[in-house]
């Protein structure tokens, strides 16, 4: 054999040890959380994750930012009331029982107090181990779990979530509660793409008017010159009188010239 063909002989086999060994660290990283979390025993699995920026959280809720909109605000246990909001990682405790995942908690903290519970604690996990397991946990839960497990699966460092939650918007056997969820958060992502994704979600006549009304919803989140427009041609055309509606209930909330300009234009005629 050639000296050439010897070299690359060997290349070639350091390069398939190197894919090999690639291969089983994304395997075991695959299934890594997934797997600690079920071999836990009975009762709270906890865990925390690095939390993306401008998050922050209190003992009331979490709070979201971004350059576009500013902040979002999602109330916890709470009368509605502002509070001190500290920065710290995403905290996550799911309830077990049966080997099933029953309830999802959170909390966006520098600590967490047991309260007296006995918990298996994970400790620090990976960011995006994270965001997946809990995407994933929403795609197959029943009842409110998979609505529960959308926000912090959001709030992971560092993760492109949309796609996931495109998708369980699109998953019609899923609980109205998480696909609502997924649209909201949805909203709250990607910009002018997800402005037509949730437009062209309005006007799928196989969906379910609910989770339609809260595509509606969502798009009167999306920066002003994103969702008028988009909100004035649903409350035109779109042929079901109660998406008309909402959507006419968002432009008011508005105050936009063009959403009174239509409210004229139909009282007028």
């Amino acid at each position: 054999m050639s000296r050439q063909l010897m070299r690359a002989a060997a290349l070639l086999g350091v390069l398939a040890g190197t894919t090999a060994a690639g291969c089983a660290d994304a395997q075991a990283g695959q299934g890594g959380l997934a797997a600690r979390i079920a071999a836990a025993p009975e009762g709270e699995v906890w865990m925390r994750f690095a939390s993306r920026p401008g998050v922050c959280g209190g003992e009331n809720g979490i709070s979201t930012s971004s350059s576009a909109r500013g902040r979002t605000w999602i109330n916890v246990d709470s009368d509605g009331d502002r509070w001190e909001c500290i920065e710290g990682p995403v905290w996550v405790a799911l309830e077990r029982r049966g080997g099933r995942v029953e309830k999802v908690r959170m909390k966006v903290a520098r600590g967490w107090r047991t309260e007296g519970r006995r918990v298996t604690d994970l400790g620090m996990v990976s960011a995006r181990e994270a965001s997946d397991y809990l995407l994933a946990l929403a795609e197959r839960a029943e009842g409110r779990v998979g609505e529960e497990a959308i926000v912090p699966a959001t709030l992971a460092d560092s993760v492109t979530t949309w796609p996931a939650l495109l998708r369980l918007t699109r998953n019609t056997a899923l609980p109205q509660q998480t696909r609502r969820s997924a649209v909201f958060w949805l909203s709250q992502q990607a910009g002018d793409r997800i402005t037509r994704e949730l437009s062209s979600f309005v006007s799928d006549g196989d969906e379910d008017r609910e989770v339609r009304k809260h595509a509606v919803f969502a798009l009167s989140q999306r920066p002003r010159e994103e969702a008028v427009p988009e909100l004035v041609r649903i409350a035109r055309t779109h042929r079901d009188p109660e998406i008309r509606k909402t959507a006419m209930f968002w432009l008011g909330q508005s105050g936009d010239p063009r959403a009174i300009a239509l409210f004229e234009e139909i009282l007028r005629n």
